[in-house]
């Protein structure tokens, strides 16, 4: 389902897509490239929330911001989403910023014996799977114009295992490993593929425990 938030301008340029749409960071992201003239579309699962945050946009910068849901966990919902996507026009960005909540908002630790496996499983659906899904459904288009960027977020957990920390950091080593692999293949066709690793806590001050 995509519910458009539109301002009193038209459409003003190609797609910025922002794939894990939340409270703080995702939010960020999308009113940055809304602000330096993309049309916006934001995915989540929260259709509802996230309908909210497109309105907040749109009507602050003046810009078309389309809410797109979107369960990263499951294929079938990241191929809709980005039929969605994809009708609106030219994908030129592509964010993928989404995470498997449960754990990596957590300062509690799980024992690795403590894991179900379907746990671990939908982390990686989540942080890298998905990823691959939404890669391929907008390379085609870019590659075709010779231009684009897509970033992949990662954290602390992209770099080096955390005890207790096991399906989150496995998911974000994967995520590593897809943007460095795409990376190599498609900048020679002009498009621009980075990993950037957020190495902190994003949200308002309070008490963390971070990880060592």
């Amino acid at each position: 389902m995509i519910r458009s938030m539109a301002s009193s301008v038209s459409s003003r340029g190609n797609i910025a897509a922002i794939v894990g749409v939340g409270p703080k960071l995702g939010r960020s992201i999308a009113r940055k490239f809304a602000h330096e003239g993309y049309t916006i579309a934001i995915l989540a699962r929260d259709l509802g929330r996230l309908s909210g945050v497109a309105e907040e946009i749109a009507r602050e910068e003046k810009a078309q911001v389309f809410a797109i849901r979107i369960d990263c966990s499951d294929s079938k919902s990241v191929r809709d989403a980005f039929e969605g996507v994809l009708s609106l026009g030219f994908v030129e960005v592509l964010v993928y910023n989404a995470n498997h909540q449960p754990q990596s908002l957590s300062p509690n630790p799980t024992s690795f014996q403590n894991i179900p496996l379907d746990t671990f499983q939908k982390s990686l659906a989540v942080s890298a799977v998905a990823a691959f899904h939404c890669a391929q459904q907008v390379l085609t288009g870019m590659v075709e114009k010779g231009k684009g960027t897509i970033l992949f977020t990662g954290c602390s957990a992209s770099l080096y295992g955390i005890a207790g920390y096991s399906q989150l950091c496995c998911g974000k080593f994967a995520l590593r490993a897809l943007a460095q692999c795409l990376a190599k293949e498609f900048q020679p066709q002009g498009v621009h593929i980075a990993h950037v690793i957020i190495d902190g806590v994003v949200a308002p001050p309070r008490r963390f425990v971070f990880l060592s």
